[in-house]
């Protein structure tokens, strides 16, 4: 085979191919799976500051346990690290004429650190490498008649 046909040979073209593609398939792959694990985490923070303020309405409990409840339900939903939780009683607006109904607010912050993403773009320079997750709910305590 002489030269000028192994130039216009397309053969191993294929390995070519995909060695430049394949890299950026996995990039993005990657990035799919982290913005998953991220989601989740939310998700979690969520349910879980609605958790705390859930316990925080109920009658004999406390501003500490709602925050150790909404702490207690994230790390049990598989949230690495560390939780924090603030609560707070709030007066809502409502509870007839201008009245106002007593609540609890819950809110609830984690510091995620991407696992994949991050050191990528630390490679190229980027500095993206963590978010605070925050999740808040509120609750008004129901009035017995």
């Amino acid at each position: 085979m002489t030269i000028a046909a192994r130039w216009k040979s397309e053969r191993g073209a294929e390995l070519i191919e995909m060695a430049v593609a394949l890299p950026l398939l996995l990039l993005i792959v990657m990035g799919v799976v982290d913005f998953g694990f991220l989601f989740q985490r939310y998700l979690v923070l969520t349910n879980a500051a609605i958790e705390g303020a859930r316990v925080g309405v109920l009658p004999g409990y406390s501003l500490g346990d709602a925050q150790s409840r909404a702490v207690a339900y994230a790390q049990a939903g598989g949230v690495p690290g560390v939780v924090n939780a603030a609560a707070t009683a709030i007066s809502l607006p409502g509870g007839g004429g201008s009245g106002s109904w007593p609540g609890m607010r819950v809110v609830v912050t984690h510091t995620y650190q991407y696992q994949y993403i991050g050191p990528i773009a630390g490679l190229f320079g980027g500095s993206f490498s963590s978010v605070t997750l925050t999740a808040q709910s509120t609750v008004r305590r129901q009035l017995g008649s």
